[in-house]
């Protein structure tokens, strides 16, 4: 029979500043507020986020990397893990089985981060069916051990960088979504925008320059350790059947939990530079890697040219 939590042996998050919100509390976001995914809020710190609601006084964030291999981070990382289940990476090693020797688990974790000794394997890649056609798209299956460590990572850096997305955004957000997104859109419409343009950046996640992204990370975040960990995952490299490893030059880690928050990192700025466009109005989905404009007069030119790291696309 399995053995049920006393409620009072729970951990409860802390008090959180009154602009902080749990995502999913909510139909939509409203501006000007903060929203926290459900990790992020069990483990941000009252001190912390107040620190992030006012801005860190435009400093950057030192010393995380205690957060990231703290026994209750991964502890929470690991049950989250453990919750979405999935197929096992190079090593073989099932959720399950992990779940079972979590102790040991994090304590094994905890040491690698604290000597700095960590090191992740490769991800397994296997070919899947895309969605309404007959081509196949790579799947990245990670080792469980490193799905664990990313997904405290996660915790610990989304709020930083979701403080300051653009408002436009909504792909992979806590208490985002792309149906918000296509309400936006028919709210513009609603108010006389004639014209709507869906674009779609094609091997977005595969593409990114590494080096441009770890330098947009290193804006906010300046634990070296951190960084250091984050760029062992982003060259990590990936192993595939008949072919042997190979490594990850560009791009973000594949079928990493904290892929996305690393996209949305890159694309930031173009967000809020379109964003400025008197004759346009943005909105970006990154759920398909897709934005969308729309905009009175029929557009002429979308694409800026002093978005960094882009050219206009073919």
């Amino acid at each position: 029979m399995k053995k049920e939590k006393c409620p009072k042996c729970i951990p409860q998050p802390p008090p959180v500043p009154e602009q902080a919100k749990h995502g999913g509390e909510a139909p939509g976001p409203q501006p000007g507020t903060l929203w926290l995914s459900p990790n992020s809020m069990r483990l941000w710190t009252a001190p912390m986020l107040a620190a992030l609601e006012r801005g860190n006084e435009g400093r950057k964030w030192h010393t995380l990397i205690d957060k990231v291999w703290s026994p209750r981070t991964l502890r929470l990382a690991l049950e989250t893990v453990a919750a979405k289940a999935g197929a096992p990476g190079l090593d073989g090693q099932t959720t399950e089985a992990v779940a079972k020797r979590a102790d040991e688990e994090i304590a094994v974790i905890e040491r690698l981060l604290r000597e700095s000794r960590y090191e992740p394997r490769a991800v397994r890649r296997v070919w899947i069916d895309k969605p309404g056609g007959k081509e196949k798209r790579p799947l990245g299956i990670p080792t469980v051990r490193d799905r664990i460590v990313r997904t405290a990572m996660l915790a610990i850096l989304e709020p930083i960088f979701e403080r300051d997305f653009a408002e436009n955004s909504y792909g992979f957000r806590p208490g985002r979504s792309a149906r918000q997104a296509v309400d936006q859109v028919r709210q513009w419409l609603d108010e006389g925008e004639l014209w709507v343009v869906d674009a779609d950046l094609k091997g977005y996640f595969d593409s990114i320059p590494q080096d441009q992204l770890l330098a947009k990370v290193r804006e906010k975040v300046a634990d070296g350790r951190v960084l250091e960990l984050l760029e062992k995952f982003l060259r990590q490299g990936v192993m595939e059947s008949c072919k042997g490893w190979q490594p990850t030059e560009s791009g973000t880690p594949q079928g990493a939990v904290i892929s996305p928050l690393l996209a949305n990192i890159y694309l930031d700025p173009l967000d809020h530079l379109m964003s400025k466009k008197a004759d346009a109005r943005w909105c970006a989905t990154r759920t398909t890697s897709s934005s969308c404009v729309a905009a009175k007069p029929k557009p002429r030119r979308l694409w800026p040219r002093c978005a960094p790291g882009w050219s206009k696309p073919d």
